[in-house]
């Protein structure tokens, strides 16, 4: 390499931003993701015994899944080919795996194909993948922040390891900030920088574990002050972050998880954890039409009966929030999630349309009893339809002795809880009476 070459080399290190400068260069810099680099973790293992299969890297952007797959060819000693499978195409990706052929044939380690963002190649570009895949010619290390077994090819996710990495905890941040302000030339350490723990957690906090983001408000926030020091405080913080980034993917994993949360907290009777997973989801920007028909729904599968007003409540709030829309019905929102989480539960309806559901499937199909049949059309009469058939309301207490089914079956289990309380005695009372049919 010419002086020239260096001086060029060293001007593109300068310009990069602080994320990438200070992107670490050995696996001992690496932030976070203990869970797979943590003693005896799986991935720990593999790099140690320099033994990497394919793998997919799940996960938040800022968590390090670029830089780790360069750290696995670091490691590994292997070349390192990186490709965007939003800018690459088949031809593209035919070229490098020719060239790893080259260099395994040549007795060179085999290299790492990164992909970044895997899920966008279509299904015949990453079966394009497969042959070099399994032949050992390349360890393919895929990237994507949607869930793989909903993006990915069955058999690519069948000849990878998946690990998910999940976002840096605050004081990862914390330290990465710290690191950052101490380091020269890579870092900000040329600069005297006098920053407050306040002003780091700060970030820390408003950046949800993306490290990429936090290390990009720290440069702004002291590349653009003058003073010398610089004072990075609160304030300063603030004004370098301006809002807080919350992830938050409508069709992706937190749509599906932050639901999961909602209604699971619900179920839990968690007031508080329901507002926290309400609040999450209208801050994400979820439709609420979707989060009308979630608590719909749950009002008849989790709290049924047991407060029969649970379900007209939830149908009410439907149709206001269409009424009205955002923001004003974030109000009836809130008002509905405290009355659904804070009502008695039972999931008594839904375990009794399972059994009828069941028994119907797979057990023998029963007729209808011919005192049950319809009788309004001539000729039935002639059929003996409805013959016997008891009017309810004719005894005192509206309940006719009949056998309604003509098996002996009990699917309604009442819960005992809430309202249902007061159906399960009426109902004991009820069955009593309609065995003196059978």
């Amino acid at each position: 390499m010419s002086l020239f070459d260096e001086a060029e080399a060293d001007h593109l290190e300068a310009n990069k931003p602080l994320a990438a400068r200070m992107r670490p260069r050995q696996l001992t810099e690496f932030a976070g993701q203990e869970q797979l680099l943590g003693e005896g973790k799986l991935l720990r293992r593999m790099i140690d015994a320099r033994q990497l299969g394919s793998i997919l890297f799940f996960g938040p952007p800022g968590t390090g899944k670029t830089t780790l797959a360069e750290l696995l060819a670091y490691e590994t000693g292997g070349r390192f080919h990186s490709l965007s499978a939003v800018l690459s195409g088949v031809k593209e990706l035919r070229e490098v795996l020719a060239q790893a052929r080259d260099d395994v044939s040549a007795g060179a380690p085999r290299p790492i194909l990164f992909i970044d963002e895997i899920h966008r190649f279509n299904k015949s570009q990453q079966d394009a993948l497969l042959p070099d895949v399994e032949a050992g010619i390349v360890t393919l290390v895929g990237a994507t922040t949607s869930n793989p077994y909903f993006a990915i090819n069955a058999a690519l996710i069948s000849r990878s390891q998946v690990f998910q990495f999940e976002p840096l905890s605050n004081a990862e941040i914390v330290d990465l900030l710290q690191r950052a302000i101490r380091t020269p030339q890579r870092g900000l350490g040329d600069i005297p920088i006098e920053a407050d723990d306040e002003a780091l957690q700060y970030i820390a906090t408003m950046v949800e574990g993306d490290a990429r983001k936090a290390l990009g408000a720290l440069e702004i926030g002291v590349l653009s002050s003058s003073d010398r020091p610089v004072r990075f405080d609160l304030k300063l913080a603030s004004e370098s972050l301006q809002q807080k980034s919350i992830r938050y993917d409508g069709t992706g994993d937190e749509h599906y998880d932050m639901a999961s949360a909602l209604i699971k907290s619900l179920r839990g009777s968690d007031p508080d954890a329901s507002l926290y997973w309400l609040a999450r989801m209208l801050e994400g920007g979820e439709d609420v039409r979707f989060l009308c028909r979630r608590l719909v729904i749950l009002a008849s599968e989790d709290i049924g009966n047991a407060d029969p007003q649970a379900l007209p409540l939830a149908v009410a709030a439907m149709q206001a929030c269409e009424f009205i829309g955002l923001p004003e019905c974030q109000l009836t929102l809130s008002q509905t999630v405290i009355y659904l989480a804070l009502a008695p539960k039972s999931n008594s309806a839904t375990t009794a349309i399972g059994n009828a559901r069941t028994e119907v499937r797979q057990g023998d199909l029963v007729p209808v009893p011919v005192a049950l049949r319809d009788k309004h059309y001539q000729g039935a009469k002639d059929l003996g339809h409805g013959e016997g058939y008891l009017y309810a309301h004719n005894h005192a207490d509206g309940v006719a002795a009949m056998d309604y089914l003509g098996i002996d079956r009990e699917f309604y289990e009442p819960s005992g809880r809430g309202f249902e309380q007061e159906l399960a005695e009426r109902l004991v009372k009820i069955r009593e009476k309609l065995k003196q049919a059978k």
